[in-house]
């Protein structure tokens, strides 16, 4: 703080060993006193307003006794909560009066509230507690480059607001001190009425898009002591958005890769339709549940679009399947003769063979062929004779007696 005259001084720390300050007239503290500063924290530098230190119910009282002990030069008291260097207002009795030397000057002493003088005095120990408690928290907000740290009190009025993220807000740190939280909010009804439900006791955490920025945010009830009720709230927001950042980018990385591999899934089992009513399926690799199961949706609905006679499963290329391919195998030419078609499965591998009767499954009903061509072969055989079936007459040759 700046220094003031020694007459100014000399009057000051006569009054009263207490907390004290010279003020100018309008309010700005010009100094301090040792405990003053040791009280109330760096808040009461020079220029520091009292009406901004104060607790925004009792910025009116002191107003009104300020401007008493201006007009009329007499010393006034009056009791006013004042922020110290954690975020918490501090109950006090101000005594103020017009110094003698310099008019322009108010000299004043503070002591704790009647209330508060009453209660048993802090010890040592746990005023070195808070202090380290209140380093620890200056420190993680002035260091920690994305978190924002604030707090209100049981009025929704914030009595902490800093944090090196504080700035992606839009913001400076302190900014909102001493304004309502709900006025801040007051145009958006549903934001209001859900910050009112922060105060029912439950801690939360959720992300969200504000001010150009995300954040992952925790809502923290406070309480005077275990038991009570929530008389505060503390937020703690991380600015997020670097992180979001890349999830997006990984997601779109995750969506293009699961295209690709449609894309491979869909050219390594193409259906052909080789002859006219005989679709061909030819497989290669690996043969697991997940790809036969794509297949014979695949294959069954192109057997109802091109109404196909016969559908062959050519597994030349196949060199390993799993435990369920062959129950698969067994379901899909099942399937297929339930549409009327007739399921081949060819140029089946000695390894796969060996699987498949391994599993004890009933493969009488499969109709197995030694390759792709024997496979044709029977197919277009079956469909001629069944054309060359549909077109003999019905009525006996001629010269030919029918048998009673």
């Amino acid at each position: 703080m700046e220094s003031a005259p020694s007459a100014l001084l000399g009057e000051l720390f006569a009054r009263s060993p207490d907390l004290l300050f010279i003020a100018s007239a309008d309010g700005a503290l010009l100094h301090g006193s040792g405990g003053l500063r040791e009280a109330l924290g760096p808040g009461v530098e020079s220029g520091a307003l009292l009406a901004d230190l104060a607790h925004p119910d009792d910025r009116a009282a002191l107003a009104a006794a300020w401007s008493a002990l201006l007009q009329r030069g007499e010393p006034v008291s009056f009791d006013v909560r004042l922020r110290d260097g954690g975020g918490a207002y501090r109950p006090l009795s101000c005594n103020a009066s017009r110094s003698s030397s310099d008019r322009g000057a108010v000299l004043g002493s503070l002591r704790p509230a009647p209330a508060i003088a009453a209660a048993p005095a802090a010890t040592e120990e746990e005023l070195s507690t808070l202090r380290l408690k209140a380093r620890i928290l200056d420190g993680i907000a002035e260091h920690v480059e994305p978190i924002a740290i604030w707090a209100t009190d049981g009025d929704g009025i914030y009595v902490y607001h800093q944090g090196k993220a504080v700035a992606k807000a839009g913001f400076t740190p302190g900014q909102h001190l001493g304004r309502s939280v709900f006025d801040l909010y007051a145009a958006s009804p549903e934001a209001a009425a859900e910050m009112r439900q922060w105060y029912d006791g439950q801690v939360r955490r959720g992300r969200s898009e504000a001010h150009g920025t995300y954040w992952d945010t925790w809502l923290i009830p406070l309480r005077s002591a275990p038991g009570e009720r929530v008389d505060g709230m503390l937020g703690i927001s991380l600015d997020v958005s670097d992180s979001k950042i890349v999830e997006n980018e990984l997601r779109i990385q995750l969506d293009r890769i699961a295209a690709q591999q449609k894309v491979i899934r869909d050219l390594s089992t193409p259906i052909i339709e080789v002859w006219d009513g005989v679709l061909t399926l030819p497989m290669v690799g690996t043969v697991d549940s997940m790809r036969t199961a794509e297949v014979m949706d695949s294959l069954l609905r192109q057997i109802v679009e091109k109404r196909a006679s016969f559908a062959i499963l050519d597994l030349t290329g196949v060199e390993v399947v799993d435990t369920k391919v062959a129950s698969h195998l067994v379901e899909l030419v099942t399937a297929i003769r339930l549409l009327g078609a007739d399921g081949i499965v060819a140029g089946i591998k000695p390894t796969v063979a060996q699987t498949m009767v391994a599993l004890g499954l009933d493969l009488s009903q499969l109709n197995t062929q030694r390759n792709l061509r024997a496979a044709l072969n029977y197919a277009i055989r079956t469909m001629t004779r069944a054309q060359a079936a549909s077109l003999a007459p019905s009525h006996p040759a001629p010269g030919k007696t029918p048998s009673p």
